[in-house]
């Protein structure tokens, strides 16, 4: 076993678990590996449970397993699946670290309130992707691939037929036909899945680079015979599309997706609302019994009109499921992977032993949201 550090730095979890939240924040095996960088770990009780992580596994891993309360008075740096409550955020205390899916790109409120409280913000969904040293810290990567992999199984699951062709006594079953919209970390996921599962599925991306994608997991590329040559938008996330251009795919899309049994929509734009990529007409142009996963679906909206966080059945007979939580389906394999991310970034801030951090630096500066000017100005007192 390797040897354990001497612990300088106390990293905290608590329960997040909820009726559409099953993933833990942190994994046993992490406690294990931040051990061995001098971090020590304390997690509520019961938070792991869901994941199927029970509290003695994470005492056999080292950690400490507390109340809730005193996981919150120990901690220097909580990381959280999404981010504190507000009621949370009042019970922390002045120089503890956040580390999570905070919101910033559209909440500057919430920002600001952890910034008011004393609080040092680091927000995941600001990570710049484009540097390979965040590559391990990117949660947004990680759980967008389960997603994908879910939003497969959950179309076939709610499909009532075969996904694969079958030759059997009584004839020939056709394989069903499938369309992803949105080829990124989800999408392509989400048609590796659908392939292995035997459908024969074609998909389609605003980003050029994404044909060679989809092409390469053995799928079509849907031609809807326009050219957004610029739908790659900064850090490697689709771009919000313009007023035209949207009509444009809109009504492409419409009129394509009529041929199709299984229709998944993955395109998220990070912090704002999503892209309408299949109308009320195209989802009225589905034959009965077709199913729509919009994995996009918020209180934002989705990538379907219409489209709600569960399911419905058009009048048509369209399943229509509405999935923004797919990834805590899958809930070890999504925690084993998120836990490591967040532990990354908190790794990533220890430094001779302490908390941390270098606004020079470009990772620090784009994830360091809150108790920027605090913090700054206290390592210049030292």
């Amino acid at each position: 076993m390797a040897e354990q550090k001497e612990a300088t730095v106390t990293f905290g979890v608590l329960n997040e678990t909820s009726d559409t939240e099953s993933r833990v924040a942190l994994t046993p095996d992490i406690v294990t590996r931040l051990g061995r960088n001098g971090i020590s770990c304390i997690i509520e009780s019961g938070a792991g449970n869901a994941a199927e992580y029970t509290d003695e596994d994470y005492q056999d891993a080292g950690a400490t397993v507390a109340s809730r309360d005193e996981v919150i008075a120990t901690a220097d740096a909580l990381g959280f699946i999404d981010r504190p409550s507000a009621e949370t955020v009042a019970k922390l205390k002045a120089g503890q670290w956040v580390i999570g899916m905070l919101g910033s790109f559209t909440d500057t409120a919430y920002v600001e309130s952890l910034s008011n409280a004393g609080l040092v913000g680091v927000a995941i969904e600001k990570l710049p992707r484009q540097l390979s040293s965040a590559q391990s810290m990117d949660e947004m990567t990680s759980q967008n691939s389960v997603m994908g992999y879910k939003a497969a199984i959950t179309a076939a699951n709610a499909y009532g037929a075969f996904l694969p062709m079958m030759t059997t006594a009584a004839g020939t079953i056709r394989p069903a036909k499938a369309l992803v919209l949105g080829a990124g970390i989800a999408g392509l996921q989400a048609i590796g899945t659908l392939k292995r599962l035997g459908a024969v599925v074609t998909a389609y991306d605003v980003r050029p680079a994404s044909k060679g994608e989809v092409e390469s997991l053995g799928a079509k590329f849907l031609d809807l015979g326009l050219d957004f040559s610029k739908g790659q938008g900064e850090g490697g996330y689709a771009r919000a599309l313009s007023a035209e251009e949207q009509a444009q795919q809109q009504a492409a899309v419409d009129e394509k997706a009529s041929g199709f049994d299984i229709v998944i929509t993955t395109a998220k734009v990070p912090g704002r609302k999503p892209p309408v990529l299949l109308t009320k007409a195209g989802v009225n142009g589905l034959h009965r019994g077709a199913v729509i996963v919009d994995c996009a679906a918020s209180d934002l909206g989705g990538n379907v009109e219409g489209s709600a966080v569960g399911e419905q059945v058009t009048e048509g007979g369209v399943k229509l499921i509405g999935a923004p939580y797919l990834a805590s389906g899958v809930a070890t394999t999504a925690s084993n992977l998120l836990s490591r991310n967040v532990a990354d970034v908190l790794s990533h801030f220890v430094r001779d032993g302490k908390l941390g951090m270098d606004l020079t630096e470009e990772l620090d500066n784009a994830l360091v949201v809150a108790g920027r000017i605090e913090t700054a100005e206290k390592k210049e007192e030292k």
